[in-house]
């Protein structure tokens, strides 16, 4: 990653979702992710200054979070009191698919959602969203590498990275800097032949012709802002509505 994204996600994560403060009740380790895998970045005591609530949504129990020196990162929520959230604001993340009590249920208003593999191992934070970018090798480091640049997963669906514009960089959290070389994962549901047996039913009847732009294109993609719930909890359209060259 350049120098010049690094620093533009740098700006991005630093500036808060939420404006909440965090206060630190007990001594607890500021984490590059949400689990106990990795060395802590630094301990945090009561006597530190006020963290800032970057998402208010709990991940495997922590908060993530920025302190006043700028380190972002992750807080076991035991161990802190957030307070009273403030009025939302009309950019607020609002539920989707997936999520009790939202009032919607189509994702970007098409029959995409219903072809989802496990739905329920995704976290929706917005029903439909367009996010520009440039297309990414997502296979360049894997044993297999395919010619488009996207995984062929075996539920049929696509792996592919959007490496996103500076105005999208808030959707880049540590799982995808971690696992996704720092990429916006976005998935097509359907696209290729299913392997997998017990996602065979999620693609009956139904496959995706979507024609996907080569490594190095400028696009815009829409579909459902989601977070995975398994392995790091990075961030990914899935599924793709739509995609289009720039």
């Amino acid at each position: 990653m350049t120098g010049l994204l690094a620093a533009v996600l740098a700006l991005a994560w630093a500036t808060p979702a939420s404006a909440q403060t965090v206060t630190v009740v007990h001594n607890v380790n500021l984490r590059p992710d949400p689990s106990g895998e990795y060395l802590p970045i630094r301990l945090l005591t009561p006597a530190d200054p006020p963290l800032t609530l970057l998402d208010p949504t709990l991940e495997s129990g922590y908060y993530r979070v920025v302190t006043s020196a700028g380190d972002t990162g992750y807080v076991w929520s035991r161990y802190v009191r957030v307070a009273t959230s403030p009025a939302a604001s009309p950019t607020t993340i609002q539920p989707g698919p997936g999520v009790p009590g939202s009032t919607s249920m189509i994702g970007c208003g098409d029959s995409l959602w219903d072809h989802v593999y496990h739905p329920e191992r995704l976290l929706v934070l917005q029903d439909c969203v367009t996010v520009t970018g440039t297309i990414m090798d997502a296979t360049a480091n894997q044993a297999t590498h395919q010619a488009d640049g996207v995984r062929h997963e075996p539920d049929g669906d696509t792996h592919g990275w959007l490496n996103v514009g500076s105005e999208f960089a808030n959707l880049i959290n540590a799982g995808n800097m971690s696992d996704e070389d720092g990429n916006l994962v976005f998935e097509i549901v359907c696209h290729y032949p299913v392997s997998q047996q017990d996602a065979i039913a999620s693609c009956q009847g139904f496959k995706d012709h979507a024609v996907i732009p080569p490594i190095g294109a400028h696009v815009a993609i829409t579909g459902t802002l989601v977070r995975e719930k398994n392995h790091k909890h990075w961030n990914e359209i899935h599924p793709v509505s739509r995609i289009v060259q720039q």
